[in-house]
């Protein structure tokens, strides 16, 4: 008669770290928009917020520097009066004088505003 030798005892082995494979990773905040989650909608307001405060920013400016020329000329009524190339200087100013300031502040409205998105996407793609 032959004899069966003996098997040893099966023994499980399992790492001591299990906990930490399971572990999901952290969600980016470019995930979290993507999901349309709640820090994604924070993240986004954030962004519009920035943008409409820079929008009413440089509409209060067009107001205090264009919108101020009628109040300018009730005020100070010898620029109706003196011509200048056959006309009053005052037609002069919002002929000539408005569009430099609109094109400066449109230029100064674009560069801030892609200053506030470099930052945001900044954010979004530094996690």
């Amino acid at each position: 008669m032959s004899e069966r030798p003996e098997r040893p005892e099966r023994v499980r082995v399992t790492s001591p770290r299990t906990d930490r494979a399971r572990q999901r990773p952290r969600p980016t905040p470019a995930s979290e928009i993507e999901a349309q989650s709640e820090l994604g909608e924070i993240y986004l307001r954030t962004l519009l917020r920035a943008q409409l405060r820079l929008g009413l920013g440089v509409l209060l400016a067009l107001a205090l520097t264009v919108g101020a020329l009628p109040l300018l000329f009730v005020l100070v009524p010898w620029l109706t009066r003196v011509q200048l190339l056959g006309m009053p200087v005052s037609w002069g100013l919002l002929a000539f004088g408005c569009y430099p300031v609109l094109v400066l502040l449109a230029w100064r409205y674009v560069r801030l505003a892609e200053r506030n998105e470099r930052a945001f996407a900044r954010v979004v793609e530094r996690s």
